[in-house]
């Protein structure tokens, strides 16, 4: 990928709250995501579990799957690209969780989730678990919820929900 034609969740986030001195206000669990994205630099991604069918894979695309864009417009995933698949073939997220989809978005509505953080570099291992440490925390302070946890890898490549 160009890095800067297809810049990270946290990098594009990073970027505007150096230039606007604020990040925007969403909702409140993606603002608390946001915020924790930016701490750690690392691209978060959050998905509504209630529309994803019956699971989500992270795959190469075959180039058929629906994406959804946040302006309701429908695109197809590039033949190759790493994409959060569900069993009816719509892309959650693409390029990774660079661009989310907007028909699996937090809404108000929203009762279940699942947060996604990504990490590549030297020392991820224990910068994913600070940061799901710390969001944990602010999670349980906030809605009272017992959030799971798992750091999903070669050796560990599923979480069953």
């Amino acid at each position: 990928m160009k890095p800067t034609q297809y810049r990270s969740a946290s990098e594009a986030l990073l970027r505007r709250f150096r230039k606007e001195g604020t990040l925007p206000k969403i909702h409140p669990l993606i603002d608390l995501c946001n915020a924790a994205s930016l701490a750690f630099a690392v691209p978060i991604a959050v998905f509504d579990l209630d529309k994803v069918a019956a699971h989500l894979e992270v795959r190469r695309a075959a180039g058929s799957e629906i994406y959804t864009t946040f302006a309701g417009e429908t695109e197809h995933p590039e033949p190759q690209e790493v994409i959060f698949a569900d069993a009816e073939g719509r892309a959650h997220a693409r390029r990774w969780t660079n661009r989310q989809s907007g028909y699996s978005a937090v809404r108000d509505e929203t009762k279940r989730v699942l947060i996604v953080a990504e990490a590549l570099h030297a020392g991820a291992s224990s910068d994913v678990k600070r940061l799901t440490d710390e969001l944990g925390a602010a999670i349980r302070a906030v809605w009272s919820v017992e959030p799971r946890r798992a750091i999903l890898g070669r050796t560990a490549p599923r979480l069953d929900c």
